[in-house]
């Protein structure tokens, strides 16, 4: 290629006066010069050029030595990750973290503030991907032995229970042995209700009567604790009537999970018990959670329902399980929660079908899915959980799946400010918006019929926990309660049931 006059020549002799002399050679002989310079220029050039690519080559291999450096060395985590399955020195180390000290005090004032001074007995554990970050434990077991509520006590799990018996019928369609959409009359021939699928049951979409009301006037003998075959006895002989067409609208019912539990037996030919042992809690290690059994002693520090200083005696229901009945301690039920998020236990799929919302007939973001209250944000964010009210046990179970944060209250003793309490502890961890429903109207006190009036004996110490900041409580539509009022009758138990206007306390077997 032939170089312009005063083009690279310029740039090569650098000055204006070798220029001139080099402009006064022919045309020909100023060719041949820049020809020869070139050639001398050639292996200059080329030096430099493999010298930058062995420069860069240095450079590239220096890098990914440290990139791969970097990577056998643990590098820490940030105060706002967890990580499941750490080693006791790793979750030291997270709580050591100053913003997890900072929550750890604000949850121990909000608990010792106000959560004690509604009388609360039982325990509490909030935690974060399996990090506790705030667990204590406060009251007494029983009133005779006055045993210390410990990491070792199990309470009645009441509705919460339905968490369960709810995957256990998940696990049972993963593994083929059932379909959602199968008959219940598949399973109970028997059964005089056409139209009622298993996935109706689960989501509270059945229509069916209540049998914790049915039964107040069927059941002659209630010094006898029911089961579950009692009860579908009962239905099949009687057939109360419907509420409603199936799968027509939302309604929270007993009677749906006491058939789930009657299905688990059925279709795994083991006894509800068995089959939640075998499957959950021994695989979990879920040593201190079993299921009840009335008619047997009572174990180790398995609490006793309480209501002010009187305890509550068993009733004529605590027999039929599915819906209720299972007991566990408050570091099992952590352990229950982790292993939901394992996925050693269930396909994600699973998971996904279990807290997607089922009832859209009004809108708004509480639903039901399949075992599972939930609270499902504009964002998609979603807030699962399940309280529970049995006798004088009442408690919460909240999980907030996106970062896996639990709040799990535990107690023996009636007190509305266990519901209450959710609220400001998810701000201190937060969540702005977090349930606090209370229980379903269908539990606590059996009554004759759906709307009658609930009475329970309320303490006057447990007061809502106002003085701490909280989002206003919207009520749901799918939590319309019925005409229910709460009276104070201190010192008469929670449990009795009524024929016409004659009240009956029951008998303890």
């Amino acid at each position: 290629m032939f170089l312009k006059r005063q083009g690279l020549s310029e740039f090569y002799l650098g000055n204006i006066r070798e220029r001139s002399i080099f402009s006064a050679f022919s045309k020909k002989s100023r060719y041949f010069i820049t020809v020869m310079f070139m050639k001398r220029l050639k292996p200059i050039l080329i030096l430099f050029t493999v010298s930058g690519l062995v420069f860069c080559t240095c450079c590239q291999n220096s890098a990914e030595g440290k990139k791969a450096e970097s990577r056998k060395t643990p590098v820490p985590v940030e105060d706002t990750t967890y990580t499941l399955h750490l080693t006791p020195e790793q979750k030291a180390a997270i709580l050591a973290r100053p913003r997890n000290k900072q929550l750890q005090q604000e949850l121990s004032i909000f608990y010792n503030k106000q959560l004690l001074r509604t009388g609360f007995n039982g325990g509490i554990i909030v935690a974060k991907k399996g990090v506790v970050l705030f667990e204590q434990y406060h009251g007494i077991e029983d009133l005779s032995s006055r045993q210390p509520i410990s990491d070792s006590s199990t309470f009645q799990m009441a509705s919460v229970s339905k968490t369960f018996t709810a995957m256990g019928i998940l696990w049972l369609m993963e593994h083929g042995k059932l379909n959602l959409d199968d008959n219940v009359q598949l399973y109970i021939p028997d059964f005089p209700y056409n139209g009622i699928t298993i996935r109706l049951l689960l989501s509270h979409r059945s229509g069916l009567p209540n049998y914790l009301y049915f039964c107040e006037t069927m059941v002659k003998d209630k010094g006898q604790f029911l089961s579950n075959q009692d009860v579908i006895d009962l239905m099949i002989k009687n057939k109360p009537a419907i509420h409603r067409p199936p799968n027509r609208g939302f309604e929270y019912n007993n009677t749906n999970f006491m058939l789930l539990g009657s299905i688990i037996e059925k279709v795994s030919g083991m006894k509800y018990a068995d089959f939640l042992q075998q499957t959950f809690f021994t695989p979990i290690g879920m040593h201190s959670t079993f299921v009840y059994n009335p008619t047997a002693p009572k174990r180790p520090h398995q609490t006793v329902s309480m209501r002010g200083n009187r305890q509550e005696p068993d009733t004529y229901f605590d027999g039929v399980i599915g819906d209720k009945g299972i007991y566990s301690s408050v570091p099992d039920m952590l352990k229950w929660d982790q292993a939901l998020y394992s996925g050693n236990l269930f396909k994600p799929e699973t998971l996904e079908a279990a807290y997607r919302a089922y009832s859209h007939e009004r809108p708004g973001i509480r639903n039901y899915g399949l075992g599972w209250h939930l609270m499902i944000h504009p964002d998609s964010s979603k807030i699962v959980y399940h309280n529970g009210w049995w006798h004088g046990n009442n408690l919460v179970f909240t999980r907030f799946v996106e970062d896996t944060t639990t709040i799990i209250i535990l107690g023996n003793k009636y007190n509305t400010g266990i519901y209450h309490a959710v609220a400001p502890i998810s701000e201190i961890l937060g969540h702005s918006d977090a349930a606090d429903d209370g229980e379903d109207a269908s539990e606590g006190t059996p009554t004759t019929a759906p709307n009658a009036p609930i009475t329970v004996a309320d303490s006057s110490k447990n007061a809502i926990l106002t003085p701490v900041p909280r989002v206003p409580h919207r009520k749901s539509n799918l939590h319309r309660k019925s005409a229910t009022t709460k009276k104070k009758t201190a010192g008469k138990p929670l449990h009795r049931t009524t024929t016409g206007t004659t009240t009956i306390k029951k008998k303890k077997k």
